[in-house]
């Protein structure tokens, strides 16, 4: 894999150089991944689900938020209807993520790409996209380093497998988990993530759609319909004004 270092002479990066290099840039955010992992987990065995069964949870869906939509939404017997087509809205932002990803996917065989897009999350496809973007600029050839993207989603997917199966462990010795503050790390993460991908008021405007329509739901009917009236909302907003973009 051929890169170009800051005085723009070009060298050879090998494929362990750019796994490195997507370890170590995911980490930061990594630490902020981490404590809301363990209060899924710890909801998780509140709710009545297994050690053996939350990593099942966690490792086949891999989808942080649409999992706390689901254990929110869990009962005994559960209502799968319900929790699968929450599951399928909290997760319908990757439609749009995918697309933003595929023009620097192109070049990549489908039996590469569709396993990276298997683990990809919102900081993985974060940090993927920003260093395309990134290469670019610089003139590299291909744009995305599938090397560097799978050294975040990775660390990202194991990492969180094993604290929520951590947090599961822990929840009956915990308690509520909410109580230690840990459940602010969720929503932190996002507004770090969205303070690296702002463009301005107008590109995020299907963000402020979502965003109020989930409140007014919230606040107005019962129930975990914020949940899609925010996805869906924030979809239309979004087709909607693609046109003044």
């Amino acid at each position: 894999m051929t890169a170009i270092d800051t005085d723009n002479a070009p060298f050879e990066r090998p494929i362990a150089s750019e796994l490195r290099r997507g370890m170590a840039d995911c980490m930061p955010v990594l630490l902020g991944i981490i404590p809301y992992a363990l209060v899924l987990g710890a909801q998780a065995s509140q709710k009545g689900l297994t050690v053996a069964e939350v990593p099942l949870m966690t490792g086949l869906n891999f989808a942080g938020g649409s999992e706390f939509a689901a254990i929110q939404l869990w009962t005994s017997p559960p209502h799968v209807a319900l929790i699968a087509a929450i599951t399928f809205l909290v997760n319908s932002r990757h439609l749009l993520m995918g697309a933003a990803l595929a023009p620097y996917l192109r070049h990549l065989p489908k039996r590469k790409a569709l396993p990276a897009l298997f683990v990809m999350t919102d900081e993985s496809w974060a940090l993927g996209l920003a260093d395309a973007k990134a290469r670019m600029a610089r003139g590299l050839e291909p744009a995305f380093s599938l090397p560097y993207y799978i050294g975040t989603a990775v660390i990202f997917y194991f990492s969180w497998i094993f604290f929520t199966t951590l947090g599961a462990a822990l929840g009956p010795v915990l308690g509520d988990v909410e109580a230690y503050g840990f459940d602010m790390a969720f929503p932190a993460v996002f507004l770090v993530l969205m303070r690296g991908m702002w463009k301005g008021f107008r590109a995020a405007r299907p963000w402020l759609v979502s965003l109020v329509m989930a409140a007014l739901t919230y606040l107005f009917v019962p129930g975990a319909w914020f949940v899609g009236a925010g996805a869906v909302s924030g979809l239309i907003a979004a087709y909607l004004l693609a046109g003044d973009e």
